[in-house]
């Protein structure tokens, strides 16, 4: 696309996820996930505006990495990104991605929203939705077209069999089971994390709230992560399943996030905007 904002736009409602691997339609491993997800990664950073500023930087991926860290068991390096941008938004690439809107962030209360939302984009990555739903696109052979894109390492074996890339499978609209899924897996992380799990509902309740106010800005989030009560009740039916004093000893707020978002609050917008 020629134009950022058309970018932009490509990439709040998740981004299609321009170059796949899909050899003989099998899910890739982890190295290749991890490959592709770094290249589509640069692509975002150098179309999007990452909020650069060394202190939000360091508490988003404090944060995050307090969730991936108890419960990756692939080692992935994960990263972290807070973008610059006002409407509601977050979405995870394959490999250990992750992006959170500004004005997400702003709509927060307590730091155990913004774990909720943390903890549903790494159960993306943790249980591979992306590269799943690449793979079943691939079996439906919807629109293919050959070329190997990665390293000339990531190709052999392939016997002169072209690579496949998955134009027009995304990798942030996800089926509704998928996001179920992401929801449940995303009460146990946060948890194991040490951080209250009651977060997630309660930012579904604001991101509803904001629906009903100022529907442009929530937008791309509702387009790519869709929130009916039924799901409010799936993460409490979850949350109801955790021992009450364990849930009492769990972290809802903290002194550094509030001053992670007061931070945030005081940093230039970027002149880039969404839409």
């Amino acid at each position: 696309m020629a134009r950022i904002t058309q970018r932009s736009s490509m990439a709040r409602r998740g981004a299609v996820f321009g170059a796949v691997l899909l050899v003989a339609a099998c899910v890739p491993g982890t190295p290749e996930e991890v490959s592709l997800g770094n290249q589509y990664a640069q692509q975002i950073e150098q179309q999007l505006p990452i909020v650069r500023d060394p202190d939000i930087v360091r508490y988003i991926n404090v944060l995050g990495d307090s969730i991936a860290r108890v419960v990756d068991d692939r080692s992935l390096s994960w990263r972290f990104n807070v973008v610059d941008q006002n409407d509601i938004n977050a979405f995870a690439v394959p490999g250990g991605h992750i992006y959170v809107n500004r004005g997400l962030i702003e709509r927060t209360t307590n730091m155990s929203e913004l774990a909720g939302v943390l903890g549903h984009e790494i159960a993306h990555v943790t249980q591979r939705h992306s590269m799943k739903q690449m793979a079943a696109a691939q079996r439906a052979n919807i629109g293919i077209t050959g070329l190997c894109i990665l390293a000339p390492s990531a190709c052999q074996g392939v016997a002169g069999t072209a690579v496949q890339l998955g134009a027009s499978a995304g990798f942030a609209k996800f089926s509704r089971d998928d996001e179920t899924e992401s929801d449940r897996f995303g009460v146990t992380y946060v948890t194991r994390a040490g951080i209250d799990p009651r977060g997630m509902p309660s930012m579904f309740r604001i991101l509803l709230r904001e629906r009903e106010r100022n529907p442009a800005t929530v937008e791309a989030w509702f387009a790519s992560h869709p929130i009916e009560e039924s799901r409010i009740r799936i993460s409490e039916d979850a949350i109801a399943k955790i021992d009450p004093v364990v849930l009492r000893s769990l972290t809802r707020d903290s002194p550094a996030f509030q001053t992670f978002r007061a931070r945030l609050a005081s940093l230039p917008r970027s002149q880039l905007r969404a839409g």
